[in-house]
């Protein structure tokens, strides 16, 4: 049989449950037997068969446990009752004005729908088309436009001039990542070529060293921008990851959780949210549970060269017990870090991440993640991740980065801990995948079939994390346009009282813009630092001249020793972005021709 033929035909959502199966195909967990483990398919995979022995060990040893520590039960079903799907997506999208004239977002809407591109709008006009026809089958009242209105054939043109991508070909074009075209873009392209193919699997070595070309105006990181433009951010990569799905014809069941019964205190089984409130309470900015972040200190602490750290289990019965006492004695800080073995601490990381009441990588996405690798090539599948990172909520994006940045480090000492990235990845995928809630009967083939692509998924995560967490520049590009869609919006609309009010205020700092502009146009930059002693610095205008050195020239003039290179960032400000910390390999005079209405300001930085 074909596990990719499976993997395809699966439904994507699998509560693994049983390990005799993997009996049955030879493949007993525990067998210290040289016998294939499964039948291999024709081209051969990159994850062996001691890799799935060790997985099919690994999911024994969770049955074993039986994970009873906390009494919680999440039960999560398909958004199944016609246009539920649809309509929970406009409104996540921020697009709720498309079926409901009574939202409130009627304008934003209309500015962010003029940002999209030719893949984007298919990807909302098909959603609004099957609402439209649900609610007609239904013979109910609706108000949901005319797709022909909202998508008019002169803003299409314009769109489908603006976006369509050119392409580099050659052997750099397979590892070459663009960030400036949108990726179902890049995808149809792609597909218009009639390059075909299936996915491919590859081996630790032979995985692509991917790379992003350098932008003159920088790269943008999870992290950097407002609250207020990440949620635009949020909004367009949904679109963009739905439209790089339908682009390539694979559709994605959306799920939601229906809350039963979760604690709403503790260590173990308590949602992300509740343990970060708890945490940040102690440690105001905690961003990552402190459970967690203790548990991966103690075992690099003990020791990352140790054989088999991650895959030798701790003694169940010890576990459970040191659990417990975790539970009573952490916050206090009187529990025995000392006292507690390697090998027991490695199973409690994997425990805290099973008794998640919800997923990891969320109810909402977890069937989206399942599906990356359905994508026909490995750079669209890295695509897709990068969008979905994106997609996560905040506590599950900085826990899942941790998480990361762990293993990475697990398998930078794989000479001696025999832990390589294949190792490290079969073993923890059964950890994030085996979910509370789903619940789905499969078969055997389906069943090897989903092990081995949840292995691969998790061996993409923590290869590629370096390129998961950026922006890319076409989504961060239409926040641009977006916001100075607003701007526009705002001033067409405003009464003529704001208006001459603002017309008073504009000629009170008509001076002061004139002077920047003076030098602006004297070849300087105005820097402005209001937190420390260097309120404001003229720095003059290169074409070489980058962020770097701004904060360089600060540092020359800054009178106060406590000020530390790696807290400062330079921030662009306002013009068409609410705010920016910017890469230091940034170009002032590149991104100054894309937001002349910048201003320059230097902040300290929460790390």
């Amino acid at each position: 049989w074909d596990w990719r033929a499976a993997a395809n035909s699966s439904g994507g959502l699998v509560y693994f449950t049983s390990v005799s199966r993997c009996k049955a195909a030879g493949a007993a967990p525990g067998s210290s037997s040289g016998k294939t483990p499964y039948q291999r398919c024709s081209s051969q995979d990159s994850l062996d068969e001691q890799a799935m022995v060790d997985y099919f060990k690994e999911v024994e040893i969770i049955q074993r446990s039986g994970d009873k520590l906390s009494d919680v039960y999440v039960h999560v079903v398909l958004c199944s009752s016609e246009g539920e799907q649809e309509e929970a997506w406009l409104m996540e999208a921020g697009l709720a004005t498309l079926f409901d004239e009574s939202a409130s977002d009627g304008e934003d809407s209309i500015a962010l729908l003029s940002t999209l591109t030719r893949t984007q709008a298919a990807a909302v006009e098909r959603r609004v088309e099957t609402l439209k026809q649900t609610l007609r089958k239904r013979n109910k009242p609706y108000s949901v436009p005319d797709v022909r209105e909202i998508f008019k054939p002169a803003s299409q043109s314009k769109v489908r001039a603006h976006i369509r991508p050119r392409i580099r070909g050659g052997a750099d074009a397979e590892t070459d990542i663009n960030l400036e075209v949108s990726f179902s873009e890049q995808a149809l392209t792609y597909k218009e070529g009639l390059k075909v193919t299936q996915p491919q699997n590859e081996a630790d070595d032979r995985l692509p060293d991917f790379r992003v070309s350098q932008d003159k105006t920088g790269q943008t990181r999870v992290g950097d921008l407002s609250a207020e433009d990440m949620k635009k951010v949020r909004r367009l990569v949904l679109i963009e990851m739905s439209a790089l799905f339908d682009t390539c014809g694979i559709e994605v069941k959306a799920h939601k959780a229906l809350k039963v019964r979760v604690r709403e205190s503790g260590l173990f089984g308590v949602s992300l949210s509740t343990l970060l409130e708890q945490d940040q309470r102690r440690i105001p900015g905690t961003k990552v549970p402190l459970i967690l972040q203790h548990l991966m200190s103690h075992i690099e602490e003990q020791g990352l060269d140790t054989e088999g750290v991650l895959r030798i289990p701790g003694a169940a019965t010890r576990v459970k017990a040191v659990c417990h006492e975790l539970e009573h004695k952490f916050y206090e800080g009187v529990f025995p870090w000392q006292s507690l073995k390697q090998h027991d601490a490695a199973s409690l990381l994997k425990l805290f991440i099973r008794e998640l009441p919800y997923p990891l990588l969320t109810v909402e996405y977890f069937s989206a993640f399942t599906s990356v690798l359905k994508l026909p090539t490995k750079k669209q599948q890295l695509q897709a991740l990068n969008l979905l990172v994106l997609l996560l909520p905040e506590p599950n994006r900085d826990t899942l980065k941790a998480l990361l940045e762990f293993f990475q480090r697990v398998t930078d000492h794989k000479d001696r801990n025999k832990m390589t990235l294949n190792n490290v990845a079969v073993v923890m995928a059964p950890n994030i995948f085996m979910c509370k809630g789903f619940r789905s009967k499969i078969s055997e083939q389906q069943e090897f079939a989903m092990a081995t692509g949840t292995a691969n998924i998790v061996r993409l995560l923590v290869r590629y994390q370096n390129l998961l967490w950026t922006i890319p520049k076409f989504v961060l590009n239409q926040v641009r346009k977006h916001n100075m869609e607003n701007q526009r919006k705002m001033h067409r609309d405003r009464a003529v009282k704001k208006l001459l009010k603002k017309m008073a205020y504009d000629r009170e700092r008509a001076s002061d813009k004139q002077e920047k502009n003076t030098e602006a146009e004297g070849g300087f930059m105005r820097v402005q630092a209001p937190q420390f002693s260097k309120v404001s610095m003229a720095v003059q205008l290169t074409e070489d001249l980058k962020a770097s050195d701004v904060l360089t020239h600060f540092l020359s003039q800054e009178r106060s020793p406590s000020v530390k290179r790696e807290d400062l960032c330079l921030y662009e400000m306002g013009g068409n972005i609410k705010e920016r910390c910017l890469d230091e390999e940034t170009y002032i005079t590149a991104l100054l021709e894309l937001n002349p209405s910048a201003e320059w300001v230097i902040k300290s930085v929460q790390h």
